[in-house]
């Protein structure tokens, strides 16, 4: 299928009934030039495709690039996936495609925007929106990124949104209320059958060498998903939550009570540390291997 071509809607979370399946991504952000991109997909896709399918509880793994090299890692997930024999672990479904960023506008006078409709046409699969980043440095609010989720979802892709406090407190409820300010107005947004991935992410832990404590982080992240159910009626299996606050080797064992996947930013620009991430949230090997 060319990039041009109309692709089916992003593939879900969903196996096996109404299960959600755990979840690995790296962003790229802008450390990458189109030569260390190519290398690190080529590197990246050989370690992670080659384990997929020894690992108990395969994850699903998205790859984050700049905008101008999403055709580029399309074609490599796409080229991938077909070398591969029917049957295994490493399917289209597995090896998703996600942007940093969009309008919330399929059209228009927007100079130096990019749109959703044409990141699905590129073949992306989810976009992330409401990063600390963006909006420290560009000004977003809750209301523009409620307004992307809409867009995103409208275009058959998966919504990723970044939440997190931006101080440390020990009071979880007050943790909570900060991220569910991010939250709700996305929730109010998009269709109720929509998936939705959210990436928790202390802004106080972003780029530190610690990340929060894994007490911490399931507390806050159990109560997300709480309110999410309780208060907003949103079915448990469609919202997936990512942990990504520095997170590496080990973390996720500590964290799976209260998330489904990691979120994973410089520690994973190692091809072989993204495999490792893989295989420990896909739960290891299974034990022929």
């Amino acid at each position: 299928m060319s990039n041009q071509e109309e692709r089916p809607p992003a593939q879900t979370g969903e196996v096996k009934g109404r299960r959600r399946r755990p979840l690995v991504g790296v962003s790229f952000k802008m450390y990458f030039d189109l030569p260390r991109t190519q290398s690190y997909m080529d590197q990246s896709l050989e370690e992670v495709s080659n384990l997929l399918d020894r690992l108990v509880d395969p994850p699903q793994v998205f790859f984050v690039p700049d905008f101008v090299t999403l055709s580029t890692v399309r074609s490599k997930l796409d080229s991938r996936v077909a070398s591969l024999p029917g049957g295994s672990a490493c399917s289209s479904s597995s090896l998703l495609l996600g942007a940093q960023d969009t309008h919330h506008e399929d059209s228009g006078a927007f100079t130096g925007e990019v749109s959703p409709k044409v990141l699905r046409q590129v073949g992306c699969d989810l976009v992330e929106i409401g990063h600390a980043e963006r909006r420290s440095m560009f000004g977003e609010d809750d209301s523009k990124v409620s307004l992307k989720a809409a867009a995103i979802c409208r275009n058959s892709m998966i919504p990723l949104v970044c939440v997190g406090e931006l101080t440390r407190s020990e009071d979880v409820g007050r943790v909570v209320d900060e991220c569910w300010s991010q939250i709700g107005p996305v929730l109010e947004s998009i269709p109720d059958d929509s998936e939705l991935i959210l990436a928790y992410e202390p802004v106080w832990a972003i780029g530190k060498q610690q990340p929060a404590s894994p007490d911490y982080v399931v507390a806050v992240t159990t109560e997300i998903r709480r309110r999410c159910v309780q208060l907003h009626a949103k079915p448990d299996h469609l919202v997936r939550i990512l942990y990504g606050g520095s997170a590496g080797p080990g973390i996720f064992e500590k964290l799976k009570q209260g998330v489904d996947g990691l979120f994973l930013g410089r520690f994973a620009h190692d091809p072989k540390a993204l495999a490792e991430t893989v295989k420990e949230v896909g739960r290891g090997l299974k034990p022929q291997d």
